[in-house]
C-alpha cells in the first residue's frame, strides 16, 4: 500500500483475512440503521450538552476533530464532542511522563486538561456521540477495533498493525471487556480475537453489552 504524506508515513503490510461480502452488506446495514436511529433517539441530549459545552467556554469549539487512522492504515477526520481544554495537545507533551498505560497509547485518569463538562461526558462516554456521523460516512463501524492516533500507529509491530486490516469501530471487545483497566497488549489481544471471530451476532453481542457497561462506567476516564 502506498505510503501516506507527511505526518501520516505509516508502513501497513499485514495479512489480510478474506471477508464474506454478505457479511459486509449486513454490517453496513445494521450501521446505517442503528446510527441514524441513535442520532434522532439521543438528539435532545445531544444538543444540551452542546449547549453546556459552549457555556465553559464560548469561544472555544463545540466538535473537536482528531485525525486517526482507520482500515489499511488510511487516516480520517474523527469527530467528539470537546471534553478538554482548547489547547490540549500542546500539554499533552508535558504529560507524557505520566502515561498510565503501557504501549502505544495515553491515558491519564485525572487529567488536567479535561474540562469540568468533560469528566461528565467522558465518564459516561457521551463525548463520543459524534462518531455516528463518522459511521454514515462509512469511516467507522459501530462495533470494530479503537481507531489510533497516527503517532500511535507509528510505534506498533507488524503483529499490532492486523488491527488495521478492519473498520474501526464506535465500540468493542476491548471497551465491554475493561477499558481503560487494561493495557495496550490486552486491547491488541482483544481486537484481533474480535476480528478473527467477528459476526452479526458478536456485533450485536458487544453493542448491548456496551449499553450495560456505561451504565456502571467504571472503567472511562
Amino acid at each position: 500500500m502506498p505510503q501516506h504524506q507527511g505526518d501520516l508515513d505509516i508502513q501497513f503490510q499485514v495479512h489480510k483475512r478474506l471477508e464474506h461480502p454478505i457479511f459486509n452488506i449486513v454490517k453496513r446495514s445494521m450501521d446505517l440503521c442503528g446510527s441514524i436511529i441513535a442520532m434522532v433517539i439521543i438528539s435532545p441530549i445531544l444538543i444540551a450538552l452542546c449547549v453546556l459545552i459552549k457555556l465553559e467556554d464560548w469561544h472555544a469549539p463545540i466538535i473537536y476533530k482528531q485525525i486517526r487512522i482507520g482500515k489499511d492504515g488510511r487516516p480520517f477526520e474523527m469527530y467528539k464532542l470537546r471534553s478538554m481544554i482548547r489547547n490540549a495537545e500542546e500539554k499533552q507533551q508535558e504529560l507524557l511522563h505520566r502515561n498510565e498505560i503501557q504501549g502505544a497509547m495515553f491515558k491519564m485518569k485525572n487529567d488536567p486538561r479535561v474540562t469540568s463538562v468533560g469528566r461528565f461526558i467522558r465518564k459516561t462516554s457521551m463525548d463520543e456521540l459524534p462518531q455516528l456521523v463518522n459511521v454514515l460516512k462509512g469511516e467507522m463501524s459501530l462495533v470494530g477495533p479503537r481507531p489510533p492516533l497516527p503517532r500511535e500507529v507509528h510505534e506498533y509491530t507488524s503483529y499490532d498493525m492486523q488491527r488495521l486490516t478492519v473498520i474501526p469501530g464506535c465500540t468493542g471487545l476491548w471497551q465491554v471487556s475493561g477499558r481503560n483497566r487494561l493495557g495496550f497488549k490486552e486491547m491488541v489481544e482483544l481486537d484481533l480475537r474480535y476480528i478473527e471471530k467477528r459476526s452479526i451476532l458478536l456485533d450485536i453481542f458487544i453493542l448491548l453489552r456496551t449499553f450495560r457497561v456505561l451504565i456502571g462506567s467504571k472503567d472511562a476516564y
